[in-house]
């Protein structure tokens, strides 16, 4: 089970077994902070009591061994995880949860009450599976792990098949396998007997701060400006700490940007900045990137992907990430994150402003169409609906083309006939959270696709309502915080990064800046159509705007022009009729209509066929 997980820990191993009650504790480890073997894991704190295994940094380590040596505790060497392990023999894990600002997943075996803890870090950064096969309670960072152990049964869960549909992802707490869990952010599981019979119990959620806010309170713009920066340079600062070298991913977009602006003005020397492009004249973005890197005098890195670079990759990513995963971007965060690695052992991302400062589009698209269709009955809405999608998103296209051309307006986005039909889509949403399920979703239906399968409607999917959250885009938010983010984005990090031996930190998710982040009022997020307000504040101290206005693009690359391409034949292999048939998952039929109107330019199918395809692979893989 240990071996499986080489790639998250290149640099050491270990294992710890109490054979008298068949209990075992195995670790990777990537040296970052403190390389020599006094940080080895797993790691027994010096009354005798705890046993850890542990993933992740952290980042106010040093305050805390401060305050430990002043309570009489001592160390035998200056890693992060001795200062978790005896400040849980110290004070306790309760308080030391509340304590620590990090990205974590660790298992601590309490020997004195007999009893396993695991945990996960507040916002989700890093990842933890767990559940019982057979007798043998199994947990682990990567599922890859837990399918090592001979009596792990890999019985697919048809009904994670169908959320994997609806989201790209997988939702949190299921797993593609039956029986087999992910532990919720900011969650404790304590497992004591031979039972598991607790839940879950949350030690920390966004959900106080967000009731305690007054929405009346006079804000001071400038103060607020004043503040975010001060915690944002506080928050790079301590992810800058490390015995070995480190760089930032840069895209030239408004979040990577401001990272590596703070870093590079925090360091005496140029930081290492990495990004990629692609060979296309209307996506390659690593140009911007470039601008800010030269105007910031950072050692910039720039890699131009080509179809063939994708291709060597596609077969890498169903291993990669162990489960089915449809979040294209996918491919470029890892080729990124390899690109980086062979400098740095340690990269900032950018990755959360979206989420914390209102960065989407969908976010103001969502609201004006919520406002505006809520007073219209529903029968008119659907036959709005209906006459929008009679036409193809082509032809869409092409009228929104000519009316450019006749008045000379500047469309600031992409695909607007896609778009249209996401519009008519909406329109016969009942509720928020209905269209923001819609807004979100890759497969509408995903139970007509699935072979047996019952979506299960996932547990925070009320949760939102309590909060009386009155904006429609505080409500997106807050759901993609407690979904999308940790689900999609942060998994997307971490396995691309970790495939390679390479820690990902992310500042911008620090606790304390979600918290303040969460009690801005909605104005100093948005102003007008554009979003993030407060955050380019920030980075107009650091970067002319001019190097960073530009309409919101998503990382990616023309993978639905490729699929009609170079990646065509890889495609219909996977999804070939008989192939579809033989494995039994899918209704072949919806699949094949879907596949066809791609390929002959009528849509732009590229996130349903991508979950197909995602799955399918993986299967190949994992079968």
């Amino acid at each position: 089970m240990n071996d499986t997980l080489r790639h998250r820990g290149p640099d050491d191993c270990g294992v710890w077994v109490d054979a008298r009650i068949g209990f075992a504790l195995a670790n990777r480890r990537l040296s970052i902070i403190d390389v020599s073997s006094t940080g080895h894991q797993p790691m027994t704190s010096s009354d005798g009591r705890f046993t850890l295994v542990y993933n992740g940094e952290i980042y106010n380590h040093q305050a805390l061994r401060a305050r430990l040596v002043s309570h009489g505790c001592s160390f035998r060497g200056s890693s992060d995880t001795e200062v978790l392990i005896e400040g849980i023999a110290s004070w306790g894990l309760e308080r030391m949860l509340l304590e620590i600002n990090g990205m974590y997943a660790f298992a601590v075996w309490d020997s004195h009450k007999r009893i396993l803890h695991l945990v996960r870090d507040r916002i989700g950064i890093k990842p933890l599976y767990y559940g019982w096969s057979g007798g043998t309670f199994l947990f682990g960072s990567e599922l890859k792990a837990l399918r090592a152990h001979p009596d792990f049964s890999a019985d697919v869960d048809r009904n994670a098949v169908s959320s994997y549909l609806r989201f790209g992802y997988v939702p949190c707490p299921q797993s593609i396998y039956k029986g087999i869990y992910k532990l919720p952010p900011g969650s404790l599981l304590s497992l004591e007997g031979p039972t598991l019979e607790r839940q879950p119990v949350c030690y920390w959620s966004i959900d106080p701060t967000i009731a305690k806010r007054d929405p009346d309170l006079p804000r001071d713009p400038e103060q607020d400006v004043d503040a975010l920066e001060s915690l944002l340079r506080d928050a790079v600062a301590s992810r800058m700490v490390s015995d070995v070298p480190l760089g930032c991913f840069l895209s030239g977009g408004i979040d990577s940007t401001t990272v590596c602006a703070v870093m590079q003005d925090l360091s005496s020397n140029p930081v290492r900045s990495f990004t990629i492009g692609v060979e296309s004249e209307t996506r390659d973005e690593a140009c911007f990137a470039r601008r800010v890197a030269h105007h910031l005098g950072t050692n910039h890195t720039e890699l131009i992907v080509t179809p063939a670079d994708v291709m060597r990759v596609i077969p890498e990513m169903p291993s990669l990430y162990d489960e089915p995963f449809a979040d294209s971007s996918q491919i470029p965060t890892f080729l990124v994150s390899k690109l980086a690695r062979d400098d740095v052992a340690v990269c900032l991302s950018g990755d959360g402003g979206d989420e914390i400062f209102c960065g989407y589009n969908r976010y103001v698209f969502g609201r004006a169409v919520w406002e505006r269709m809520r007073y219209v009955p529903g029968p008119v809405r659907r036959m709005a609906a209906r006459g929008v999608l009679s036409v193809s998103p082509s032809t869409w296209t092409s009228v929104f083309s000519g009316i450019r051309r006749i008045l000379g307006i500047q469309w600031n986005t992409r695909g607007p006939g896609n778009k249209m039909h996401k519009l008519a889509g909406v329109l016969s949403a009942g509720s928020p959270l209905d269209m923001y399920e819609f807004l979100t979703a890759q497969w509408q239906e995903p139970d007509v696709v699935v072979l047996d399968g019952r979506e299960t409607r996932p547990p925070w999917r009320m949760e939102g309502h309590s909060l009386h959250l009155s904006d429609y885009i505080e409500f997106m938010m807050y759901y993609d915080l407690r979904t999308y983010l940790p689900d999609d984005i942060l998994v997307k990090v971490d396995r691309a990064s970790m495939g390679v031996s390479l820690e990902a930190r992310v500042p911008l998710l620090d606790h304390r800046v979600v918290e303040f982040g969460w009690t801005l009022p909605l104005g100093s997020k948005l102003r007008g159509m554009e979003g993030k307000w407060v955050l380019r504040q920030v980075l107009e101290r650091y970067v002319p705007v001019h190097l960073t206005e530009r309409p919101k693009a998503g990382f990616g690359l023309p993978l639905d022009e490729w699929l009609r391409g170079p990646l065509r034949e890889w495609g219909e292999h996977l999804l070939g009729l008989k192939r579809l048939r033989q494995d039994g998952i899918f209704d072949p039929e919806p699949i094949r209509t879907v596949w066809d109107s791609h390929q002959s330019g009528e849509r732009n199918n590229l996130p349903k066929l991508w979950t197909i395809l995602g799955f399918q692979a993986w299967l190949d893989e994992n079968d």
